[in-house]
């Protein structure tokens, strides 16, 4: 169902440039987060995960608490990184806004996205997509983080595969024409890779199990919409740290942890959403 890829891929075109705008020293990051999703709604989408705002040396999986007092400060490197979907068929799309001086940085991510996509085309291997990133980002003087990747889409499923590495790797896959990929390079001036670090905001349900108690219920049928896509802590009526820890052990949701590069280096990102075709790539956000 391209056309519903497209659809949701539109609507993120419109809400990107609009988002650029209200990201500026001591606007709260949450107010940002729910004009995101609230305009997605809006234009005829869902959100397919909440609006990840990842500052600095975080890379992903960071969204506002309810009620998140924070705000951008002069000097931050934000990402910015958001997915709609029409009946389950995504839309992925992120960039990077400098409040300080990292120009290159942004630059290495932006320049390691435009070449990839141009290197894509039916019959093309991810490896050779990988080793272009990881050229490029070389080039600007940084490291690609090894261990965040691109991906392909399922109906309800945000990262399905292909897995497109950002860097060389001997085997790929070799993508067909209609497939749909979003190709995110992730650029640090650290060591290159990201860890969890204890901070969990976003979770998905892995699986519907029979539950007793009352509050575990109530949160296991509030998120039934969401299907399988990742939803906000925020976004519950309830969500107690205790019971949403316990639906994790029980393998009924799972936690995403704030990924953080591990020496400290910052990060930025790039990325769009692309239909394969015979000869090329079609950027739909």
């Amino acid at each position: 169902m391209i056309e519903k890829h497209e659809k949701a891929g539109e609507i993120l075109r419109k809400v990107r440039e609009e988002v650029k705008e209200k990201v500026k020293p001591g606007v709260k990051l949450l107010e940002v987060a729910e004009f995101v999703e609230n305009r997605i709604r809006e234009l005829g989408a869902e959100p397919a995960f909440p609006c990840n705002i990842s500052i600095n040396s975080d890379a992903a999986h960071c969204t506002p608490k309810k009620n998140d007092e924070r705000t951008f400060k002069e000097g931050d490197l934000v990402k910015i990184d958001i997915g709609a979907h029409v009946d389950g068929y995504i839309a992925d799309t992120a960039f990077t806004i400098d409040l300080g001086d990292n120009e290159d940085l942004v630059k290495a991510a932006e320049e390691a996205l435009k070449r990839a996509i141009e290197v894509v085309e039916a019959g093309v291997s991810t490896s050779e997509i990988g080793r272009v990133i990881e050229e490029t980002v070389k080039e600007f003087g940084f490291k690609p983080v090894i261990n965040l990747t691109g991906h392909g889409f399922l109906p309800y499923v945000a990262h399905a595969p292909p897995t497109i590495y950002n860097y060389g790797i001997e085997k790929g896959v070799k993508l067909e024409e209609g497939t749909v990929i979003a190709i995110e390079p992730f650029v640090t001036d650290g060591v290159g890779k990201v860890a969890e670090r204890s901070e969990v905001e976003i979770y998905s349900l892995l699986k519907q199990k029979p539950v007793r108690g009352r509050i575990e219920r109530e949160i296991l049928k509030e998120i039934e919409k969401y299907k399988t896509l990742p939803f906000a802590k925020r976004w519950l009526t309830k969500a107690p740290e205790i019971i949403l820890a316990k639906l994790v052990r029980e393998k009924i949701l799972r936690s995403y942890p704030v990924l953080t590069e591990i020496s400290g280096g910052l990060v930025s990102q790039a990325e769009h959403t692309v239909v394969v075709e015979e000869g090329g790539a079609r950027i739909i956000t």
